[in-house]
């Protein structure tokens, strides 16, 4: 297959994930919106309490989480990047949106094991401004790695300009995600262990 018609084939399986995506985070707002008390666990329907019975947040709300962050994220740093570097917005959508796509799932997965770990070593999820930073710092550090890749080959570029391509990227995410987790935190708060 011609390196033209592959990175289509790759952007389409790609889209229709990222479209299905957006159908679960559909599914989960109505799921947070009818969270209840139960009478019998005194925490929220949905929330799942840890080993030390500390709740934590849901599927439901994990997901609304990382397509919200990705959609804003996206529709932030398209333009500002193919402003900043004169790349083409098609070009430079592509790989935003593909980037998105994968960083939606390291977001999944990174703010789980992030989560289990403050619960792990201090007992509680909530976080200090330098936690907050170390967080953001290690997210953008383990993307970073995955992504360069994709950027060389999508682009056409070196693997030493992808870099200092997904480094600029990575600053704008790094302040992004430090604001954008602060005020997820404080419009959709972990419900407080009774």
């Amino acid at each position: 297959m011609p390196p033209v018609q592959a990175r289509f084939a790759i952007i389409g399986l790609i889209a229709g994930r990222f479209h299905a995506r957006l159908a679960v985070a559909a599914s989960a707002r109505y799921i947070d919106h009818a969270r209840t008390t139960s009478a019998h666990s005194g925490h929220f329907i949905g929330t799942s309490p840890n080993s030390l019975g500390q709740p934590m947040r849901t599927t439901a709300d994990r997901i609304r989480h990382a397509i919200s962050f990705e959609l804003i994220g996206l529709a932030l740093v398209t333009p500002l990047g193919a402003l900043l570097f004169h790349l083409p917005m098609a070009d430079l959508g592509v790989v935003t949106a593909v980037s998105a796509s994968i960083a939606m799932g390291w977001n999944y997965a990174y703010n789980v094991l992030f989560d289990h770990a403050l619960l792990r070593l201090r007992g509680r999820l909530g976080k200090s401004v330098w936690l907050r930073m170390l967080h953001a710092v290690l997210f953008e550090a383990g993307l970073l790695t995955v992504l360069m890749p994709f950027i060389a080959w999508y682009l056409g570029i070196g693997l030493w300009a992808a870099f200092w391509l997904d480094v600029a990227f990575s600053g704008f995410y790094l302040v992004y995600a430090f604001g954008f987790n602060w005020v997820y935190d404080w419009v959709f708060p972990v419900p407080e262990a009774e």
